[in-house]
């Protein structure tokens, strides 16, 4: 039953979009008795909630191409397939948790939840010595998808079939210059810049200029 009415959610909201989706529409695309549905989801949120939930429950894992820039290249190519299908309920759903709170907790869930999985893409890197450690894999990977959500979402513009592979090239360089690197346990990043900028300092004698 809960497979047929969320089965349902992601055509009727491409159709009609957030204010033509009713839990009435959705008993009846669904086949299921409408006092069911208004029993078990309540309302319109808790339908999209309920949708966004039962996407994460699947076995995906990022893609293992041998490098990190092919990896972060492959995640990206998936992002702008999902994102440029027409139509397309991904960017259905996200338009929709502007709209409604109960479905934006669940969209961050399911966005956390993936960007959790791909942790081991990072980890992949290190291990074949192509990033030194530590490194702050959640937000190497965010960086590089960022440009394609961004590119779709926020601009709502016609997906970019270069985009993937030069937010992804990107992302890397930036890897390797040390943009994510992870700051020292038990101090902040900024503070342990100002200590090295610190250590860095020639010292000078009391009440002098530098270089005088």
């Amino acid at each position: 039953m809960r497979e047929k009415v969320l089965e349902a959610v992601g055509p009727l909201l491409v159709e009609y979009g957030f204010d033509g989706l009713t839990v009435d529409a959705v008993a009846a695309r669904s086949g299921v008795h409408r006092a069911t549905v208004y029993r078990r989801w309540r309302d319109v949120g808790g339908l999209l909630a309920d949708a966004l939930d039962a996407a994460g429950d699947d076995d995906w894992r990022p893609p293992d191409t041998g490098s990190l820039e092919g990896d972060l290249r492959a995640l990206n190519d998936e992002v702008q397939e999902a994102l440029a299908e027409e139509p397309s309920v991904a960017l259905a759903m996200i338009a929709a948790s502007f709209r409604s709170a109960e479905a934006a907790r669940s969209l961050r869930r399911f966005c956390e939840e993936r960007y959790d999985r791909c942790i081991v893409v990072v980890d992949r890197a290190v291990a074949r010595g192509e990033l030194e450690p530590p490194v702050e894999a959640r937000k190497l990977v965010v960086s590089s998808t960022s440009p394609v959500y961004h590119h779709r979402v926020l601009l709502h513009a016609p997906p970019d079939p270069a985009l993937p592979a030069e937010a992804a090239r990107a992302a890397v360089l930036a890897a390797r210059a040390g943009a994510f690197r992870s700051p020292p346990r038990g101090s902040s990043g900024r503070r342990a810049t100002d200590q090295a900028a610190a250590k860095a300092e020639p010292r000078t004698g009391a009440g002098t200029e530098p270089g005088t």
